[in-house]
């Protein structure tokens, strides 16, 4: 049952990171549950907005503050398409969500044990639950064929 939550707010998820595609940003969607229901949500609009921080998860967890009234987020789920990277982990942390389940992984800069485990760091009082490979191919597909297309377009 649980499992089949998981991949339910993960297929939203990959809805948003399709918007996030369509207006031109790196495909990566995110939405943060409480008790069963989408209290946020939101896509990678780093390039549109001109902010650094407007990851899908940053957004999310904005939009679950405004929600829930509240800076703090306990008891919530947060789901991405692709494994957060450490600021996106570190706000997390610091709003208090109970577990991040992602997608696909990312060696490069993933913070739940892809690069590094920012969610393993003992100096933390908050402890994230991390989760990963949660309609896992589906992810890496949606990124693989958005950078192959940019590096087509940009080798032509």
């Amino acid at each position: 049952m649980a499992v089949d939550r998981d991949i339910e707010f993960m297929r939203r998820a990959l809805s948003l990171a399709a918007e996030a595609e369509a207006a031109g940003e790196v495909p990566v969607g995110a939405v943060v549950v409480q008790a069963g229901e989408v209290v946020g949500e939101g896509y990678n609009r780093p390039i549109s907005s001109r902010d650094p921080t407007a990851h899908a998860e940053i957004v999310a967890l904005r939009e679950a503050a405004q929600t829930l009234g509240a800076y703090r987020l306990p008891g919530t789920v947060m789901y991405v398409t692709l494994e957060p990277c450490a600021m996106c982990v570190g706000a997390m942390i610091h709003a208090r969500v109970a577990r991040v389940v992602f997608g696909a992984g990312d060696p490069k800069t993933g913070a739940c044990g892809g690069a590094f485990d920012l969610t393993a760091e003992p100096s933390h009082n908050h402890r994230l639950a991390a989760e990963g490979g949660v309609e896992a191919e589906a992810c890496a597909d949606m990124l693989r064929a958005f950078f192959r297309a940019r590096r087509k377009g940009a080798a032509s």
